[in-house]
């Protein structure tokens, strides 16, 4: 894997810097902010600069921070971290929390997905367990976990006419993503199912997650 490339630098106000390392989702880009989003969390010299809240997205690190602060050191301790992940990919897995979720299929637009993938619901719901998921990040909602590792033939676009409200613990296909409502919300996400919202407070971006059918 040849190292990042082309990163870019902006900031968001005066009280966020964001790195991108990449213009589209995929499992590499979000291993590579996940990296360095993890060793940063463990620098203190951040802390004293004055970062208070380090964010990761699919393709991009923001730091939150006093305007104040120094941020050409906040910047030099980053943009170290970038110049040193790993080329091998699979130096960029780290020993992380598992979260196997119990979900009951029986949501309102299993069928859907089934139909716009051709095939039965058993199937879309077989394929949707059989992952090990990626938390790519936490976003939308508190506690709302974005997954990467969809079975690609259960991409499903998202509902014309977004719901009103969604149900918390609603799992979910937008599109390529799938994820959990954690409380009740608007959204336009296909609902395959419901789990327990409350077990989604732990996770954290670099988790994995899988889903087990249950049928209470």
């Amino acid at each position: 894997m040849p190292p990042v490339k082309n990163i870019e630098t902006f900031f968001l106000g005066d009280a966020c810097l964001a790195w991108t390392l990449g213009e589209k989702i995929d499992r590499l880009t979000s291993l590579q902010v996940l990296y360095v989003y993890r060793r940063l969390r463990k620098n203190p010299e951040l802390a004293r600069l004055g970062v208070h809240d380090l964010v990761p997205s699919y393709t991009a690190l923001a730091a939150h921070a006093h305007p104040q602060c120094d941020w050409d050191a906040v910047r030099r301790i980053i943009d170290n971290c970038l110049a040193d992940i790993p080329a091998d990919e699979a130096a960029l897995k780290e020993r992380s929390a598992r979260h196997v979720l119990p979900v009951i299929y029986r949501g309102e637009d299993l069928q859907r997905v089934a139909d716009h993938a051709k095939i039965t619901t058993e199937e879309v719901i077989r394929r949707h367990t059989a992952p090990e998921y990626l938390v790519a990040l936490i976003g939308f909602r508190p506690h709302f976990p974005y997954l990467l590792g969809l079975d690609r033939s259960l991409v499903t676009p998202r509902l014309d006419a977004p719901r009103t409200l969604v149900p918390a613990g609603a799992v979910a296909i937008g599109g390529e993503q799938t994820g959990i409502y954690p409380e009740n919300s608007p959204g336009g996400w296909n609902i395959l199912g419901m789990t327990q919202p409350e077990l989604l407070y732990d996770i954290e971006p670099g988790d994995t997650v899988v889903f087990k059918r249950t049928e209470a």
